[in-house]
């Protein structure tokens, strides 16, 4: 471990980034990341960068980035140089920065730290096939290391498919200096063999991360310890380039409450479910900072500008913080009561109807006599479980029993997380995703839509049902979903 709080600083102001991939919904886990990387460059006069991570080119999306800049935002995170603020080091896309990359990685061929492999994908599965059989780490075989470099190059030139993997020590050991845990040893034999450039010629993550940070100046790297096992890779790229690595920082991972890693298929961990609760952006944020960081004297209520104020790695935890919504639930409460009545009157209508009051009025015209019955209707369209009670009985579709219809919620939970169609929670996409899962799983329409309304609303009646799940949202359906799994195995048989 480092020596001196000085020496985890460095002598010149931080260069820091927050670096997410634009697959999914903002997740908690970044916000958290962002926060630490944040605070620790604005205590020092130092650069908070944000790097959009876009190499997978399948599961990346516009509309991805676009909420995680307005996710960080709402939280107050602002970046000093990004892909929408620019800066002197981009492009700050790697999608942008692919020429970058080969440039590069031809640098390693050419000192032997990586080397051609011209496996096929089947000799790669039957590989993986027979380490399993035999209870092997998995792992690649080296069977192209051996390959002469001017052989490989007359195959890459003639056209061959091929990737570039990085030549990995075989024997001897590399140290990870990290300046919360101290130095992390690693055996070489136990390091795999990683893919640098895919066939495709896009880099993996190992080489787009290592290439990035040292380009864009990067002098600490304050990420999440899932990351620990990728170091000896990233610290041999280093040394292959010849290149200083810069100071790496690895942060506890947030946790459910059984200590497990916090999961989309546990918990909502998208930072728009939070906002669209209305969980408030400045306590949000202070109950993240509680998580990792310690103001002192238990001290647990503080504001952004009092953290970057007292920051220091002292006072930063290693172990992995429990995501407690009952303690989010109590920091929230108290802010909105110590809010200004007239603020809070202008947060409440915002919160409801702000962009919403449309949609909301176009899907309950149809179904409501007065104006009175407006909120009633609506009233599922907001927070997080519903209440069962009334529509439990009815869950189970005749001809089917408490076992299938669960099985077919835990499946449909599953589905929407893979299918492309599902994937961006339109009307048109889920409803062209769910007949197509009810045809796979041999349930008929009028048996699992009445089902998934039950489980989204807790009302055997709603709009439209792609229109309803739409307009809840993908964490909200996520979390109710779950909650009829829960209900239903409590059901009596």
């Amino acid at each position: 471990m480092s020596e001196s709080k000085s020496a985890r600083v460095g002598t010149m102001p931080p260069r820091v980034r927050i670096a997410p991939s634009p697959t999914g919904d903002p997740h908690v886990g970044t916000a958290y990341i962002a926060l630490f990387n944040y605070a620790f460059a604005k205590k020092h006069g130092g650069t908070f960068i944000l790097r959009i991570e876009d190499t997978d080119q399948q599961r990346s999306t516009q509309s991805s980035e676009a909420a995680i800049f307005d996710a960080l935002r709402w939280l107050g995170l602002d970046w000093d140089e990004g892909p929408d603020v620019g800066g002197d080091r981009g492009p700050y896309r790697q999608s942008e920065r692919t020429a970058i990359y080969r440039e590069h990685v031809q640098t390693l061929l050419n000192n032997g730290t990586a080397y051609r492999c011209f496996c096929t994908s089947e000799r790669l599965a039957a590989m993986r096939a027979e380490q399993e059989a035999n209870k092997q780490n998995p792992g690649y075989d080296g069977h192209c290391r051996g390959i002469d470099p001017a052989d490989a190059a007359s195959r890459a030139e003639g056209g061959e498919a091929h990737v570039i993997r990085l030549r990995v020590p075989e024997e001897g050991e590399t140290v990870i200096v990290d300046e919360l845990r101290g130095d992390i040893h690693f055996s070489n034999a136990e390091v795999d063999d990683q893919v640098l450039l895919k066939s495709d010629g896009f880099p993996t993550y190992h080489l787009a991360n290592v290439v990035d940070d040292h380009l864009m100046g990067i002098t600490h790297v304050i990420r999440g310890e899932d990351w620990i096992t990728s170091g000896p890779k990233h610290v041999l790229l280093y040394r292959g380039f010849g290149w200083e690595p810069p100071l790496f920082f690895h942060m506890g991972l947030l946790r459910n409450a059984d200590k497990s890693k916090l999961s989309k298929r546990k918990n909502p961990v998208s930072i728009d479910h939070y906002r669209s609760l209305g969980y408030l952006p400045t306590t949000f944020l202070n109950f993240l900072a509680t998580m990792g960081f310690s103001m002192g004297e238990d001290q647990e209520r503080f504001t952004l500008e009092e953290m970057v104020q007292a920051f220091d790695w002292s006072h930063v935890k290693t172990g992995g913080p429990v995501f407690d919504g009952v303690k989010l639930d109590a920091f929230c409460g108290d802010d909105i009561r110590a809010m200004d009545p007239q603020a809070l009157k202008d947060a409440l209508v915002k919160h409801a109807f702000e962009g919403r009051l449309e949609t909301l009025v176009d899907l309950s015209r149809e179904r409501i006599n007065r104006l009175d019955d407006f909120l009633p209707y609506i009233s599922f369209f907001f927070g997080g479980e519903v209440d069962y009670s009334s529509v439990i009985g009815k869950m189970v579709p005749k001809k089917r029993d408490k076992k299938e219809t669960i099985k077919v919620l835990k499946a449909y939970l599953e589905g929407i997380e893979r299918s492309e169609a599902a994937r961006a929670f339109t009307v048109e996409g889920l409803g062209e995703f769910s007949k197509e899962f009810a045809a796979a799983q041999g349930w008929k329409p009028k048996e699992l839509y009445p089902l998934l309304r039950a489980a989204a609303t807790g009302r055997t009646a709603s709009p439209s049902l792609f229109d309803t799940l739409a307009a809840l949202g993908k964490d909200r359906v996520r979390l109710r979903l779950r909650s009829a799994i829960e209900a239903l195995r409590r059901l009596a048989d």
